[in-house]
């Protein structure tokens, strides 16, 4: 016989609030970009990972190998690569280390290392301040890459303004941010994925060509100053860091991919990022060793810039790199939209809807813009950014949970 437990009019009002209550979180999470589809399969975290990792970054590389020196440049990058790796091996195993409950946002882990306020406010500030750091980078990549295409096919369009590509830049993201989830740009991450393994080798055998012919003599730093050598050092270091940013979306990335207690999804999640940490290392040493080798400490802040012959494959190497940063600003934007509009309709109860959506997007996209005309410096911004991605997604938070 099963026994009911008497309820007061009360409590059924109460139950009825908080039934309503759990629907609204309920469609809220059905609708926000991270959590509206969780049917990626193993590969999609693996192209998502790449794209997220093989972006700008990638292509100062050598610049940082000039500022730092043989020695020292292969073991930060070597090192980098390393404690990364084992990190992300981490974050993927607390994804659902609370039973019954996924982990599906930074701000979430973050919430259970230092509590539901502090934790919150700790965490969610310095994500998107990597998250919008690395799309600027972007767009200014994006533009840069593209004006240099066109340049070189069509040299009497130069006169045309780096400015007027990094507007066209974000012309675009202005349609594909209207994507309504994370799964729903696969198809473009995969491409981004894959262009930036072509650009890399590209630019590493046209390296290697360029040395074969005409190398220089010395490998010396930049810098010839004390000041100097220590200045390019923290520059080049956050260059290397930068390429690393991929873990400010690895719990988004994750949250797509279904669990069960069967298979969870650290299982699919895990064997994405090995994949992707393999092709990452692959390109990263390539283009490092490569570019520096060939160039020395004359090496430009974008090792596509030094490169100048055959003319036909550095323009399609730099129509890949305006390919692939279409993408990895998508993937890093996708965590951002979630925020923002869940900020919206949590906190200041907007409905959620398409037209608040296009708006609160297209807000975003273009307050990305204006500060990438306003600021279009490639090297200067891998450099800065850098040292805030290093520290604020790969360390910060990891350190906190193993102390607790």
């Amino acid at each position: 016989m099963t026994y009911r437990t008497p309820t007061s009019p009360d409590d059924e009002e109460n139950k009825g609030r908080s039934t309503e209550t759990n629907h609204k979180q309920m469609d809220y999470n059905d609708w926000l970009p991270v959590t509206a589809s969780r049917e990626a399969k193993w590969y999609y975290s693996a192209f998502h990972n790449v794209t997220a990792m093989v972006g700008a970054g990638v292509l100062g590389l050598p610049f940082a190998m000039s500022q730092l020196g043989w020695g020292p440049g292969l073991v930060a990058i070597m090192a980098s690569w390393a404690i990364t790796f084992y990190s992300l091996w981490q974050m993927v195993q607390l994804h659902e280390a609370v039973p019954g409950k996924r982990l599906d946002r930074y701000p979430e882990l973050g919430q259970e290392a230092f509590g539901p306020k502090l934790g919150y406010w700790i965490v969610l500030p310095q994500q998107l301040l990597v998250q919008i750091a690395s799309d600027i980078v972007y767009n200014v990549t994006g533009g840069k890459s593209l004006k240099k295409c066109v340049e070189l096919i069509f040299p009497h369009l130069h006169h045309i303004r780096q400015t007027y590509y990094i507007l066209g830049f974000a012309g675009l993201q202005l349609g594909l941010s209207q994507s309504p989830d994370f799964n729903s740009i696969k198809i473009v991450s995969l491409l981004a994925a894959l262009m930036s393994f072509l650009y890399s080798m590209i630019a590493s055998v046209a390296s290697i060509v360029k040395g074969t012919h005409h190398r220089p003599s010395d490998y010396g730093v930049r810098s010839h100053t004390v000041a100097g050598m220590i200045f390019d050092a923290f520059n080049g270091i956050g260059t290397i860091a930068f390429a690393f940013a991929g873990h400010s979306v690895v719990l988004e990335i994750q949250a797509t991919i279904p669990s069960t207690p069967e298979i969870p999804s650290k299982k699919p999640m895990w064997k994405g990022v090995v994949v992707a940490y393999l092709i990452v290392i692959v390109c990263y040493l390539s283009v490092a060793i490569s570019g520096f080798w060939a160039f020395g400490d004359l090496v430009e802040d974008d090792v596509l810039i030094s490169l100048e012959k055959p003319v036909w494959l550095i323009a399609a190497a730099n129509f890949m790199v305006f390919i692939h940063v279409i993408g990895s600003y998508q993937v890093f934007a996708m965590s951002v939209f979630d925020t923002i509009e869940s900020c919206l309709v949590k906190t200041l109860k907007f409905t959620p809807s398409t037209m608040l959506r296009l708006v609160a997007r297209s807000t975003y996209v273009a307050l990305v813009c204006l500060v990438a005309v306003c600021i279009p410096f490639f090297g200067g911004l891998l450099g800065f950014f850098g040292g805030l991605v290093f520290s604020s997604t790969s360390y910060f938070v990891r350190l906190g949970l193993i102390s607790q």
